[in-house]
């Protein structure tokens, strides 16, 4: 006949149990610092990032006091700070985790932007490569056309407070390095003279010349909708659907 256990050796705590805690505790206390990136100058502040990921995360920009605090504060301190719903958490968490690492949507990449407008011109930059030798209609020989980040000039809005005799002034465009003038990404040339992009305005009466403003939404990363019900529910919607059909063809 087998021994019973007594009680009260049940109840002690479980040596497996105990060792798995500490581990999870020291776990936590050596977790990594997470780096803090510097805001640029097309996403300077709190307000600017949410407004470019959108879905309608801009109406929280009061409950994120700072830069610090978009990076620093968890899941758990962002529903604290009303936050709401959990989607709108993760969508943050995860656009947030990109820009740490590096990746950001159009315009991310830019340096000249004043009052979040930034200028694109097309400039002709010296090329290697061996389909660039010949020259064309559109290009010099040995050169190759590429949109660039220049000082915003043409493409600023026109001031309403500026004098009438000022409108009317030419700006003069600015001298472009192209033995040092970078590409900017996410942006294409369309029909040899267009500048391309999500969010790119062309300038009126400048060719090759284009704005991007900061605009909500501009790095959304649309939701999908259901289809038949999803996944999940699409064979048996579609089933009641032919039968319905069915029954009302009779």
């Amino acid at each position: 006949m087998a021994l019973k256990r007594p009680a009260a050796l049940l109840n002690l705590p479980s040596p497996t149990r105990c060792l798995f805690t500490q581990t999870r505790t020291l776990h936590r206390l050596h977790a990594p610092h997470l780096r803090i990136p510097r805001p640029t100058p097309f996403v300077p502040d709190v307000p600017t990032f949410l407004t470019l990921i959108g879905r309608n995360l801009a109406q929280h920009a009061t409950k994120i006091p700072s830069w610090d605090a978009l990076f620093g504060l968890s899941g758990s301190q962002l529903r604290e700070a009303g936050i709401e719903p959990a989607r709108a958490r993760r969508y943050l968490l995860w656009w947030r985790e990109r820009f740490r690492n590096g990746i950001m949507g159009i315009g991310g990449d830019l340096k000249e932007v004043k009052d979040g407008v930034a200028e694109l011109r097309i400039v002709e930059v010296p090329s290697e490569r061996k389909a660039d030798q010949q020259a064309t209609l559109t290009k010099g020989a040995g050169m190759r056309k590429v949109v660039v980040n220049v000082t915003p000039t043409v493409a600023l809005p026109v001031d309403p407070t500026k004098a009438v005799g000022e409108e009317g002034k030419v700006e003069q465009a600015p001298r472009i390095d192209v033995q040092s003038a970078q590409a900017v990404t996410c942006v294409q040339i369309v029909a040899a003279n267009t500048i391309g992009g999500t969010g790119v305005e062309a300038v009126k009466g400048h060719q090759g010349v284009a704005r991007l403003r900061v605009q909500d939404g501009l790095w959304e990363e649309r939701r999908g909708h259901k289809v038949d019900g999803g996944e999940r529910r699409k064979a048996e919607v579609r089933y009641k659907r032919r039968a319905q059909e069915r029954k009302n063809a009779r």
